[in-house]
């Protein structure tokens, strides 16, 4: 019997799946600082309750699409999961210390470091619109991060930057990982016993509040899980340097809705920023004839 390869996806679907994943990932920004800086809810608490929410938010998504009922904890793999564990791990502790915005910054720079510098060892080549346009929008960053503002605290700036390498690693181990559904839930079943663990280690430190609570789940069952199969969709279209660039967005994005959802002040800075940002990744992802 002939197997039928998958066809690819259509440029439109790829964009289509990437915006929603990056509104996803602005999200989970959004709802890790509201629980860890304005409730009692403790860092480990709210890591495995996330997981847990992403795991079953991705395990009803496979059964809705017709997966086999537990099939999908054969997909995926430890590696992947590991990844996904440190990156959510150290993405809460990091958001005890640093602001939501510098956060972010540090933590999408990570990524696109991490998946260009694969890329590049890996012999894509970009053309010189797209390498402009990528040096256009990491000059939008480092615009946000221009003088005025403050160092970020040191443990929380490290943090940040393990779970964006952590984020990179399994951005890049999903571009083959086959369906994202099951790998997706798969992984997330995965990590739920290293969270768990975690929670036990620091046990005396767990404190839960019911806010905190409702913010995990989200950032856990929308934002993470049905983001991150989103996401995994979405990377069968992309090269490694592209999907680096498209995640530049997602600082931007949650600096915008803590604007609109925070009643944080526009700024000039922002704006022009913003603009940079998402224009240098138009000049990646849009170059005719080129993959996605």
């Amino acid at each position: 019997m002939t197997r039928t390869l998958p066809q690819p996806l259509s440029r439109p679907r790829v964009a289509l799946l990437t915006a929603l994943a990056m509104a996803a990932f602005a999200a989970n920004s959004l709802l890790c600082r509201a629980a860890l800086r304005h409730t009692a809810m403790d860092p480990a608490s709210f890591t495995t309750l996330r997981l847990l929410a992403g795991a079953g938010a991705t395990w009803a998504l496979v059964r809705s699409l017709g997966g086999a009922g537990g099939g999908q904890a054969r997909a995926g793999s430890w590696a992947s999961a590991l990844a996904l564990f440190v990156y959510a791990a150290a993405f809460s502790f990091a958001y005890l210390t640093l602001p939501a915005g510098m956060g972010a910054l540090l933590l999408f720079g990570a990524v696109q470091a991490t998946m260009i510098l694969y890329g590049r060892w890996r012999g894509e080549r970009l053309r010189p619109a797209q390498g402009a346009g990528l040096a256009l929008a990491l000059l939008g960053l480092l615009w946000l991060l221009a003088p005025g503002r403050t160092a970020p605290p040191l443990g929380g700036a490290l943090l940040m930057l393990t779970a964006g390498v952590a984020w990179g690693v399994y951005s890049l181990r999903a571009r083959g990982a086959g369906d994202p559904g099951r790998a997706t839930a798969g992984n997330f079943l995965r990590a739920v016993p290293l969270a768990l663990g975690l929670s036990l280690a620091l046990l005396p430190w767990a404190r839960l509040d019911r806010a905190g609570v409702v913010y995990a789940l989200l950032a856990g069952g929308l934002a993470s899980g049905l983001g991150y199969a989103l996401w995994y969709a979405a990377l069968g279209g992309l090269k490694a340097a592209s999907a680096a660039a498209v995640q530049l967005s997602v600082p931007v994005l949650a600096a915008l809705a803590g604007v609109a959802l925070l009643g944080e002040p526009v700024t000039a800075r922002l704006l022009v920023a913003s603009a940079a940002v998402l224009g240098g990744i138009a000049l990646v992802l849009l170059q005719p004839g080129e993959r996605l």
